[in-house]
């Protein structure tokens, strides 16, 4: 398996440490930053048990999520996650996700988080194609995804019951043809 570590202009996204738990913490539990989110609020206890079970996952393993902190090259400050997971029939197909600290939005992290995560993938790793699948209300990550040329592939109504109620989604994906054929973002 291999340790993930890429890097853009202005972040470092690498495996989550345990010395990460006091910003990892911050974001996880606050309900705003969790709205949309596949988790819900995370206590310190919790936030600490997900890093270390996640420090046994490497990028590689059809059908896991690895979950990567997104670092502040500068600060060297965590500012968010993100998380990777190849299909677990074809690992030619991956599917990522990920969530910037409130503290930290607004800056452009996720975009450059995005775009550094798609260079891997398509460049590096010749991945066929890349899904995000979004919650339908959560506007600033369709933008993102609209914006860095995702395409709009479902929509699936009313398809979970998400933190107490039913929430519709959309699928989103990009194909690495596509990817080559970008202009710029």
């Amino acid at each position: 398996m291999e340790i993930l570590n890429i890097q853009t202009k202005r972040l470092n996204i690498r495996h989550l440490t345990v010395s990460d738990l006091s910003d990892f913490h911050i974001y996880r539990s606050n309900p705003e930053v969790t709205k949309y989110q596949g988790f819900d609020v995370m206590t310190n206890e919790e936030a600490k048990n997900f890093i270390e079970e996640n420090a046994t996952k490497h990028f590689g393993k059809a059908g896991e999520w690895v979950q990567y902190g997104i670092e502040n090259s500068e600060t060297k400050q965590l500012i968010g996650d993100c998380a990777i997971k190849l299909d677990q029939y074809d690992t030619r197909i991956a599917e990522i996700g990920i969530t910037i600290s409130h503290l930290e939005q607004k800056k452009g992290f996720a975009k450059e988080v995005l775009l550094g995560i798609l260079a891997f993938l398509f460049d590096k790793k010749q991945i066929h194609r890349v899904v995000e699948i979004v919650d339908a209300e959560n506007i600033a990550s369709i933008n993102l995804l609209k914006s860095t040329g995702f395409k709009q592939e479902g929509h699936f109504i009313e398809n979970i019951f998400f933190k107490g109620k039913w929430g519709s989604e959309f699928q989103y994906a990009m194909l690495k043809r596509e990817w080559d054929e970008r202009t710029t973002f």
